[in-house]
């Protein structure tokens, strides 16, 4: 059994003690040390608590980006981008060398063929073979669909129904925030309840919503499943560089950004990876300055984004549960 860090092996003090990142490792030593030790989806086990709040202040061009440890904010901001064009294949990620989504789909071609490829060979064939993409890259109708396509049905007569137009929530947000900035429906919901079964992971990062108080645009981040170790890092700075777009394309200053987690947990193959965090203290601010005002906030490209003030200690490998 993983052994848990004591609170002996924190830093005593910080530089700075109203560092954001604080709250952050706080619920990471009160989840290993007081969670529910328990078997979950993907045999490996966890520590989990139910129920978590952190609030990050993006006024000045701060966002939330780890400083005890190295987060790779541009292939979240990547996979962001990659989720507003709504494609549902691994296949353009790929073509970025951004990986994170790679495990699944290869997990399932491993499993039906029995070749044991590896994954950098699978990736390199996702984009060299187009057919082969089609076939083995896709996802379902993950994140994006859901965001930018969410499917309608329309009546035509003795019970049936076809397709309706797609809705494009994040296209009517925008519109929202702009028009009625006062309404309490500026909400982006990826839990489509009819076509979860269909999606490689179901969303985990599933209900965004935001908030005009003034001239400025907070966002709340809903997450049913939370890895705190190796995935909320990257799920906290994509959901601030959304509001810092949103914000932008609304003529609106970014303001706070709310997490909540529901099942919060650490994998027990992580005890290497908290002991060494909780040992580290935070320091220093990331910036992120946007670079041009795209037409929408479909056409923001990564060059468009530029972080200033990160200096992270280093990156801590631990392996992902797929």
């Amino acid at each position: 059994m993983a052994t848990s860090p004591r609170p002996a092996d924190s830093a005593a003090a910080s530089p700075d003690p109203g560092h954001w990142e604080w709250q952050y490792l706080a619920l990471m030593r009160r989840i290993w040390e007081q969670g529910d030790e328990r078997v979950d989806r993907t045999g490996v086990g966890t520590r989990s608590l139910f129920g978590a709040e952190l609030r990050f202040d993006l006024g000045d061009g701060l966002m939330p980006l780890l400083t005890t440890k190295r987060v790779f904010w541009k292939t979240a901001t990547r996979e962001m981008l990659w989720f507003l064009t709504g494609d549902t294949n691994i296949r353009a990620l790929c073509a970025q060398n951004v990986q994170i989504w790679t495990d699944w789909p290869l997990a399932r071609y491993r499993q039906e063929t029995g070749d044991p490829i590896t994954r950098e060979d699978f990736s390199a064939r996702i984009v060299a073979d187009k057919d082969f993409a089609l076939r083995w890259g896709d996802l379902g109708p993950v994140y994006g669909k859901q965001w930018v396509d969410w499917p309608t049905y329309e009546p035509i007569g003795d019970g049936l129904y076809r397709k309706g137009p797609g809705i494009n929530q994040v296209a009517q947000v925008v519109d929202s925030i702009q028009r009625n900035p006062g309404s309490r429906r500026h909400i982006i919901e990826g839990w489509n309840v009819a076509e979860v079964d269909r999606m490689a992971l179901p969303p985990c990062h599933k209900t965004y919503q935001f908030h005009v108080a003034g001239n400025r645009l907070n966002g709340m981040l809903y997450q049913r499943s939370c890895d705190l170790a190796l995935g909320v890092p990257f799920n906290i700075w994509s959901a601030a560089l959304l509001v810092r777009m949103l914000a932008q394309q609304s003529g609106l200053e970014p303001g706070e950004l709310v997490w909540m987690g529901a099942d919060v947990h650490l994998y027990l193959n992580h005890a290497e990876l908290v002991k060494e965090q909780l040992s580290r203290t935070p320091s220093g601010e990331a910036r992120l300055e946007i670079l041009r005002r795209p037409a929408t906030i479909f056409d923001y490209r990564i060059e468009d984004f530029a972080v200033s003030g990160y200096e992270p200690q280093a990156h801590i490998a631990a392996p992902v549960a797929v």
